[in-house]
Order: structure tokens, then sequence, then C-alpha cells
């Protein structure tokens, strides 16, 4: 999941809507298979910004994605047969699909104003109209907040779905926790999110899912990062808080728990740094606020990222398990099915360390490690092949309604668990 780090002494001196250009960059899916092949691999990574791994090497055996620039492509190449690497080339010009992702942008139906479809990546403007929409809407099952705002000034907006019930003042449903677009590029994330949001509050054939579980979601968690890819750099990944020598920090290493302990980086250029301090961006503190006030009422987290279609659990820092972790493998084994169901759409199931990579602070170890809420996933949706980070735009209806019939079943179990 590591990203593009781009040339930050050039954006400085750029208008604010230059769009960074990736003519003629190409993407190989390497897939080594010892521990030597690996490590040549690998020591690729010095040229970040120019080499850029699109996922981690877990290990040997498993296929990576890589995106090189021009002029290293032929060094990186040489380098991969001399030591009889395995690859092979899946896109041949990185901006040719972005110029056509962004010619369907332009090209799709637009929805009315305060409404979203499924048929774009809408801007935060958009998003944010529509929540607010919503909100006027349905006064009796939603409620809008802002947690925090990012360092640009933007508001981060977290939607409350409920039917009500308190004691004293205090919820005393279960709830859900939602987050999406902690980093920038993966905009199928928002889109999904934006869907959950639409099924609950627009669709009366699911009152009964707010009926005993409250809903807490927050579409996109990095506005900064999410409208600088619209503006300046598709394959920016943290937010955009300012540092000494680059820009940005990557949310999900930025949670206090057992941070900087292995998966991340102390280098501000990188697309893995972890930030000066744990919790040091407005963006992780508003997810610790949520928590901190609800956490005795929520019982579930979900985090969308992509892309991968793995259902990830606590633990990222370590390969040690949680201690419920059989309800975390059985609820996701049920997810997937539901999932797959649709139109055999698979996941891999298991813990963030074991199945993918380690890596600390992440949102889902801090809410449950932390936070003290007993299921937390990191769901990562689908996209890779010949899009990676970007899924043409027919690709997000399909998705999104393929991954709500999975919510379905994170629903059910929280209203049979949990619920009294």
């Amino acid at each position: 999941m590591r990203g593009l780090i781009v040339t930050f002494a050039v954006l400085a001196v750029a208008a604010a809507t230059t769009q960074t250009t990736y003519e003629n960059y190409k993407v190989y899916q390497v897939k080594p298979q010892t521990d030597e092949e690996a490590k040549v691999l690998l020591s690729f990574k010095r040229f970040t910004p120019e080499i850029d791994f699109w996922n981690e090497l877990h290990a040997v055996g498993q296929s990576v994605d890589v995106m090189v620039s021009p002029n290293l492509q032929q060094l990186f190449l040489n380098n991969l047969r001399n030591h009889n690497i395995a690859f092979y080339e899946i896109i041949s010009d990185v901006e040719r699909l972005f110029q056509n992702e962004r010619m369907n942008q332009r090209s799709a139906p637009k929805a009315a104003e305060g409404r979203i479809n499924f048929v774009e990546f809408h801007r935060y403007g958009v998003i944010e109209s529509y929540l607010k929409k919503i909100a006027e809407e349905y006064p009796e099952i939603t409620r809008l907040r802002t947690p925090a705002n990012t360092t640009e000034g933007r508001p981060i907006y977290m939607l409350r779905i409920t039917t009500g019930g308190s004691q004293g003042g205090q919820h005393t449903k279960p709830a859900i926790l939602i987050d999406g677009g902690i980093h920038a590029r993966e905009w199928i994330s928002p889109a999904t999110v934006l869907y959950i949001i639409q099924e609950l509050v627009e669709n009366p054939e699911n009152r009964h899912m707010i009926e005993n579980v409250d809903w807490m979601i927050i579409p996109v968690l990095n506005p900064d990062g999410y409208e600088y890819t619209h503006t300046n750099s598709r394959l920016w990944r943290k937010n955009r808080s300012k540092g000494k020598r680059c820009t940005g920090t990557d949310l999900n290493r930025n949670f206090g728990f057992h941070w900087m302990e292995v998966g991340a980086s102390s280098d501000e250029c990188d697309d893995t740094f972890a930030g000066k301090a744990g919790l040091s961006e407005p963006e992780t503190e508003a997810i610790t606020h949520i928590v901190g006030k609800h956490g005795e009422q929520i019982k579930l987290y979900l985090t969308f990222h992509s892309y991968g279609q793995y259902l990830l659990y606590p633990w990222g820092y370590t390969s040690a398990l949680p201690e419920n972790w059989k309800e975390h493998d059985d609820l996701g084994h049920a997810v997937d099915k539901a999932i797959s169901a649709v139109a055999g759409t698979s996941y891999t199931i298991g813990s963030s360390t074991n199945t993918l990579y380690a890596a600390a602070g992440g949102s889902d170890d801090w809410v449950k490690g932390v936070g003290g809420v007993p299921v937390a996933f990191c769901i990562e949706l689908p996209g890779g092949g010949s899009w990676g980070f970007d899924p043409p735009t027919s690709m997000i209806h399909p998705v999104v309604t393929e991954t709500w019939e999975g919510v379905k079943v994170f629903h059910k179990h929280v209203q049979t668990t949990y619920a009294n």
C-alpha cells in the first residue's frame, strides 16, 4: 500500500491546479520466488518517488505491483532479468488511465444539487452538500456533526443515524462506527461509505437496520488529501499538514497505539510518514474524540481502504492475535460469503500482520486496543489488476452494491451479539 511521493520542490512553485503527470509511467507485477529475489526487488525502494510500490511484499511467491518512472524503467527491468525475477507489464501508461478517468468524470451524468450518484467519483464539496441535504430532509433519524477541522480548514463530517433510544441522556443501543478516505487516492472508499449512508437513510426497506443499532459514519476522514488528488496529484496518499521539508502525514500510521514500532517511517517525505508524534493530526484526533465520547456504545468499527480484497482485523503491529480473534474470523468469513454471492468477488480474511504486512499506528488497532471497541475491521476494497487505485467509474456501482451485502452481515452480528 505504499504510494507515490511527489517532488515537493516542484509543487511548491507550481500553480494550485497543476496536475502531476504520470506520462509513460508503467506498472509491473513482480513475483519474487526466493528471499534473495525479494531483497533485490525491495532494494529499489530507495528510488522513491520514481519507483512506487503500490502494495507491500509480505512473503516470497506473492505478487507486488510496482510503478516505475520512464527514466528508471530500463534499470529496473535489467535488474529483474539479471536475477531471473518473474514480472509482466500490467499498465503501459499510467497517465492515459488518469486521462480516461478525467474524461469519464466529465461525461458522467450529474446528480441534482444536494444529491449523489454512483457513476462518478464526487468532489468533497458535492459530498458536503449531500450530507447537509439529507440531515435537513431526515432530521428525525440523522444528526450531522463536525468532530474536527483539517489543517487547511475543511470540516470533517460525521453523520449519526439513529432512531433514538436513551436512558439519562445516554444512548443504550450498540453502534457501528465507519470511516472512509483515510488514504486520499483510494476514491472507491468514500463512494462505498456514501452508498452505506444512502441505503440506511433514504431506502425505507432498510429502516430495520437503524432500529436497534446506531451508526456513526465519516465518508471522508482526509478531505484535504482527497481534494488534492482531484486537483494536483492523483496518487497522493497522505493528509496535507506542513512539514519542514515535505507535506503530509500517513494518517493510518499516526494513531498512538504502538506508534512507530513497525511498518512506518520517521522521514516526513515518505508516504508512510507516521507524523511528529502519535495522534499529531486533526484527522486522527477526530476518531479518538468520537471513540472517547461514545466508546461504551460502539461495538464495531469499519474502516474502508483499497485495494486488494482483504478483510483485515487487528493486530497490525504484531503477529499475535486479539483475544476474540475467532469472533473476527468467523464474522469475516460470513461477510465474504455474502459479498461473493453477488458476483463472485472473494476476500482474504485474517489479522493485518499475518495476512498482509506489519504496520503499527493504524486506526483499527487504536480503536480496539485503546478505545476498547470489541470488533474492528480494515476492509481493502477491490481494485488492482489494470486499474490499481484508479478503478473505472463503471466499477463504482458493482463494488458498492456488493459491499453493502457484507455490511448487512456486520449489522446483523452487532444486533444479535450486542443489542439488549
